[in-house]
């Protein structure tokens, strides 16, 4: 009797590690040379705001959280009008880019930010240096302050 207990439990051991072992051939490592494909989100967008007499036009294309094409337009009441392209990233509700520019015939680079508030944007004033590249920077973006005096509100995309 003690011949068939042994036996039976060596034979359930066999099945055991047996069925183990077919688990453990199961389990895939993925593959190298497999690509994973991360879809980012690319989007337009389009604002618009007035400050007295001046009217401020932005266009943004965002993919994920980068602005990779954008332009941006101050049109001042009875001066040169500003207007350039737009590049930079979205940090949180913070729209932070550099915004290179005509104005009176001359070429310029300036960081500019937008925090984000519902449809809209407001842009951001601070401090700034010159980085003696030609750019000028906000000195500590900390410590920007978005008052709501330019809000720029959104608005269709005209083709």
């Amino acid at each position: 009797m003690k011949k068939v207990i042994v036996a039976g439990f060596v034979f359930m051991s066999v099945l055991v590690s047996c069925k183990k072992e077919k688990e453990k051939q199961v389990e895939t490592i993925p593959d190298a040379s497999e690509k994973i494909v991360i879809e980012e989100t690319v989007s337009d967008e389009c604002y618009s705001g007035n400050v007295k007499n001046d009217t401020i036009l932005m266009n943004l294309t965002i993919k994920g959280n980068e602005v990779t094409k954008g332009k941006l337009s101050y049109k001042f009441y009875e001066k040169d009008k500003n207007e350039g392209t737009l590049v930079g990233e979205v940090r949180g509700d913070t729209l932070i880019a550099d915004y290179t520019f005509m104005s009176e015939g001359v070429s310029s680079v300036r960081q500019v930010a937008f925090l984000k508030k519902g449809n809209a944007y407001v842009e951001g004033y601070g401090d700034v240096v010159d980085d003696n590249k030609g750019k000028i920077m906000f000195k500590d973006p900390k410590q920007l302050k978005f008052d709501g005096k330019t809000v720029l509100s959104k608005v269709d995309c005209k083709l």
